[in-house]
């Protein structure tokens, strides 16, 4: 992974974000606000994944074909879907 620094930072942010909402249920708010906060949370934690896919598809299946490791690559590409 070629940009941990970035993915961690982001991860806290989220660890950070639902220790919010858990806060937000243990004080009885109002549901519509948890349910927003929820909502960023799962946004926020698909950009991660989008991050951690393209990276693993600009970096670990192009230097596996570009090792001519083909077969090696249609098999990682396969796991991510």
């Amino acid at each position: 992974m070629h940009d941990r620094t970035h993915i961690l930072n982001r991860l806290k942010r989220i660890e950070g974000q639902v220790r919010g909402i858990a806060g937000m249920v243990k004080e009885d708010r109002y549901c519509i606000d948890v349910l927003t906060q929820v909502r960023a949370a799962r946004a926020a934690l698909a950009r991660v994944e989008s991050a951690l896919l393209k990276d693993h598809l600009h970096h670990c299946i192009e230097d596996a074909i570009a090792f001519g490791q083909r077969r090696r690559a249609a098999q990682e590409s396969r796991r991510t879907d």
